[in-house]
This record gives C-alpha cells, structure tokens and sequence, in this order.
C-alpha cells in the first residue's frame, strides 16, 4: 500500500487545484472567469493555484482580447493529463485497497 501512495502528485492535494483539473480534463480549455464562478473561488485564491499548476507544467495559458476586453484561457498540457490520470489512478487504488 506505501508504494501505491508514492503515486499521488502533491500538485493535487488542494481541493481547488483538483477542482481545477478536474474541470480542464473534461474541456479542451477553459476561461479563467468561467474556472472561477464554476469553483466558487476568490481571484487571489484561484490565480495563486493557477500560478503553481502552470509553473509545475501542467497548464498552458492564452491571452487574448474579445471585443477590446482581456481573456485568459487555460487548458491541460500533456504532462499534465498524464500527471492528473497518474493521480486518480492511484486514488481508486487506494480506496478499491481499503
């Protein structure tokens, strides 16, 4: 069973990073102010672990405007897909060892 925890990424451990995830694994991208009223989360809260999934590598982002007004996009990267699917593996494991 230890070995089987190894396998959790720590990137995930915040409910809202798993939120966050959870919600571009299911969509090609995703606005930030979308992310945000999906999570119910405050800008500061949300853009600080946006921040920390991007450094890591696990989001890419895309700025634009629409009609003259800033838009900021996000989307899974393939390390991240590959990191995320890692994670909920080991979870299931976890709880079907339980």
């Amino acid at each position: 069973m230890k070995n089987i925890f190894q396998n959790l990424d720590k990137a995930f451990e915040n409910k809202l990073r798993l939120g966050i995830m959870s919600i571009l694994s299911v969509n090609a991208s995703i606005s930030y102010n979308s992310l945000k009223e999906t999570l119910e989360a405050t800008d500061g809260n949300l853009a600080s672990h946006l921040k920390h999934l991007e450094k890591v590598g696990y989001l890419s982002v895309t700025k634009s405007f629409i009609n003259r007004k800033p838009n900021t996009e996000y989307s899974i990267t393939d390390a991240g897909r590959i990191a995320f699917e890692k994670h909920l593996s080991a979870l299931e494991a976890i709880i079907k060892g339980l």
